[in-house]
């Protein structure tokens, strides 16, 4: 005799005799799991009836358009009361729909312009919103400064884009494209991180100044990730419809890929990691200007390491130190704050 075993349930004794009945009219599986009285063994219908010399012909109820008929057209086309009273209430629905279908709809309806090119933009950037909404939300997050903050740090990122062009900026930005490394470093260190995660933190001192009670680290770190994704998406679009379109087909393909994805988040952590300082330092202003100084010294060497590395193996080291060292900060927070309280 032998028990079946399903969804951690039992069932049986049945003989094998009674097996291949259930078996053939459907009732039970051949990959359903069975055991013998003794309980010694687990092994599936299959193989024991295989061991038994047991052939099974699990008959067809009927041919296919009676196996449809049978089955009814309710199962497979649902009625359009059902969608909406059923369907279109359903929140899984509508975020389905939404993450895959938006990029379709975005393109359709911008005629592939360059509003086309922001669009896509915004989408990339409210899936990553959403991550950082669940990864790093605080009690303190306003959702209305959230959305004031991610389209604030656009504007600010489009007047750094005039300014590039007047001394000392342009000094620095120029040395950029210089051979030496060492003055391309300090070119991304001063020129561009310093500039872009000061324009991106600017924003947060506001929030700082303006709050009603003492934000705390992760408050600003969650500030700082909107800030930066908002930067990032920005900087994407006006990469995407400028320099990428100058480079080779390959290249244009990753480099756009990257401006939705991978460098807005960088601009995120970078921005984050700027939140986090600038929270300390308005927590304990004693030590403000230190802490003000590491909020954006730290973010911009982060960057510009990462712009002169580039996109080898030493650059996704720098991407991913920087990831990691945001995580120690948050990990280390309590820390931190007990150290500073300590000190007189």
């Amino acid at each position: 005799m032998y028990y079946i075993i399903r969804n951690s349930q039992q069932f049986g004794p049945y003989s094998i005799d009674a097996l291949k009945s259930y078996v053939e009219d459907g009732k039970i599986l051949l990959n359903d799991q069975i055991t013998d009285q003794n309980a010694l063994k687990i092994e599936t219908v299959k193989a024991v009836l295989k061991q038994k010399n047991v052939r099974i012909s699990i008959a067809n109820a009927g041919n296919i358009k009676q196996q449809v008929a049978q089955i009814g057209k309710d199962l497979i086309a649902p009625s359009f009361d059902f969608i909406k009273k059923d369907l279109l209430k359903d929140k899984k629905v509508l975020y389905l729909a939404f993450i895959g279908l938006a990029p379709a709809f975005l393109i359709t309806f911008t005629l592939s312009s360059y509003l086309t090119f922001y669009a896509i933009a915004l989408y990339f950037s409210i899936i990553w919103g959403a991550f950082f909404f669940f990864m790093f939300k605080t009690n303190q997050v306003d959702n209305k400064k959230t959305i004031f903050l991610f389209f604030i740090t656009q504007i600010a990122a489009l007047v750094l884009t005039n300014i590039q062009s007047f001394p000392p900026m342009s000094f620095l930005y120029a040395l950029t494209e210089s051979e030496s490394v060492v003055a391309k470093l300090v070119g991304f260190i001063f020129g561009v991180g310093f500039t872009e995660e000061l324009i991106k933190a600017l924003p947060l001192l506001y929030f700082v100044r303006t709050a009603k009670e003492p934000l705390i680290p992760q408050t600003l770190v969650y500030y700082g990730l909107i800030s930066g994704i908002g930067f990032g998406v920005l900087e994407g679009v006006l990469y995407q419809t400028t320099t990428n379109t100058t480079l080779g087909y390959s290249d244009a393909f990753f480099m756009n890929i990257a401006r939705l994805t991978s460098l807005p988040f960088l601009h995120a952590i970078w921005a984050g990691i700027a939140g986090y300082f600038i929270a300390f330092a308005n927590l304990f202003p004693k030590f403000r200007k230190a802490l003000y100084l590491l909020a954006i010294s730290i973010p911009a060497l982060l960057h510009g390491v990462y712009d002169v590395l580039g996109w080898g193996l030493l650059g996704l080291g720098s991407t991913l130190f920087s990831v990691l060292l945001l995580m120690y900060y948050l990990k280390r927070c309590s820390d931190y704050q007990n150290k500073l309280i300590t000190i007189k």
